[in-house]
């Protein structure tokens, strides 16, 4: 018989909840909060201890051994970063910490700061040797950040490890980025409803609710992480080209997709172009959906997502896409 369980703690840098159904789930629960626990250490950039610290206090020294997750992400990481046209940059870090936006000694860097920062950020000198799974940054300063991959892959990675030991159904929700297995047990057709929050006022309004299955739901935005310096409002995405938070009339951005990391990877590749480039892009991917948020209140959806929304907020404008 199975029996549904839910739980909330804190852990990489933000509030995480998980519900699941299954035949054992306190065993489940407590074997999904350790292996959580393993991949803050091994992916997170703001610990002394970590396994991504560690390739980046030997750039420019010696490659580093890494676990399998860990070069899995990185290479992936790569690859993305060399797309043509893309936002992600995995390389960044170094210009990410200049800033720190969103912690207490947030800081408006020196142009020569950021110049000197972003000719440490080419993702052609992350080197990979895929047979002895070791990383090497070939420049002695280079600074790797997942930051925007690690959530959705230790996503995938837990939905993964559901599969494998009886969860019929879960929620997996690590600090706005949602996946959805299995059916709903508290739903007649087994659908979830996954509300989107509004940028446009405080915590708990929805701008628009989603009814999904087996899909997860990643949202990036302007307003989620931001910092006051010198009288004026700092974003945390940062344009990878000029060192500086990104110029941008999204204020929100959505992917709906099978896999959480593509929603990681594309929400990052896709931020900073227009609406229309983004819906563009979108529409010609398999298994990919977006939804998008202005700064003045307008609503954009790719085709097959029209069909999913049960709810828009009244002062949401819906464009044709």
């Amino acid at each position: 018989m199975t029996k549904q369980l839910s739980k909330r703690f804190k852990l990489m840098g933000t509030v995480i909840d998980l519900s699941i159904t299954a035949t054992n789930p306190y065993d489940v629960m407590k074997q999904s909060e350790k292996l959580l626990k393993e991949y803050e250490q091994r992916f997170n950039a703001h610990s002394s201890t970590s396994e991504l610290t560690a390739i980046n206090t030997n750039a420019g020294h010696q490659p580093q051994q890494v676990h399998p997750d860990l070069f899995e992400l990185i290479r992936i990481g790569k690859t993305h970063s060399l797309a043509k046209d893309s936002g992600l940059n995995i390389a960044l870090g170094g210009v990410i910490r200049l800033w720190r936006i969103g912690f207490h000694d947030a800081k408006k860097p020196s142009p020569d700061a950021i110049k000197k920062a972003l000719t440490l950020t080419n993702p052609y000198q992350i080197r990979l040797d895929e047979t002895k799974k070791t990383v090497f940054l070939a420049q002695k300063g280079m600074v790797l950040d997942f930051g925007a991959l690690a959530k959705g892959y230790s996503a995938d990675k837990l939905k993964a490890f559901y599969q494998k030991n009886e969860v019929t159904s879960a929620v997996i929700n690590l600090g706005g980025n949602v996946l959805l297995y299995g059916d709903n047990p508290n739903s007649a057709d087994g659908y979830w409803c996954v509300g989107i929050r509004n940028p446009y006022h405080k915590k708990g309004v929805d701008s628009v609710v989603l009814r999904l299955k087996n899909q997860s739901v990643v949202t990036s935005g302007t307003y989620e992480r931001q910092s006051m310096i010198d009288g004026k409002r700092y974003h945390h995405l940062i344009d990878r080209q000029t060192g500086h938070p990104l110029k941008t009339d999204v204020v929100s951005l959505t992917i709906v997709s099978k896999s959480s990391l593509d929603g990681e990877i594309w929400t990052s590749r896709l931020y900073g172009k227009t609406p229309k480039e983004i819906l563009a892009i979108v529409d010609a991917l398999e298994e990919m959906e977006v939804l998008i948020l202005t700064t003045n209140k307008e609503l954009y959806l790719s085709r097959s997502l029209k069909k999913k929304l049960i709810y828009q907020h009244p002062e949401l404008k819906q464009k044709n896409s």
